[in-house]
């Protein structure tokens, strides 16, 4: 379906070369650095060796990670859709 000047799968295209873009900025960021903990950092738990080696500066075991990475995140309250509401405040 094209629409205007566009050509057909235009769309389709333009979406997949925005998943593309994401996930080589994803693959790209850099992961934990630096000398694993031997202790848990919140628990003080000791961190298993093979979670040490499999991810090199790990800081948390993976109970408290998994803590973590379930706490909502809170975003910012603006309205990113730039309906005619938010545009009159």
């Amino acid at each position: 379906m094209a629409g205007g000047w566009a050509k057909d799968g235009a769309v389709e295209e333009q979406i997949e070369a925005s998943i593309q873009d994401e996930l080589a900025r994803l693959r790209a960021r850099p992961g934990p650095k630096g000398e694993s903990l031997a202790n848990c950092a919140d628990c003080e738990e000791p961190i298993p060796e093979a979670r040490r080696l499999a991810i090199p500066g790990v800081k948390l075991c993976v109970d408290c990670a998994s803590e973590r990475d379930a706490r909502p995140v809170n975003r910012g309250g603006f309205n990113r859709r730039g309906s005619k509401d938010s545009q009159l405040k």
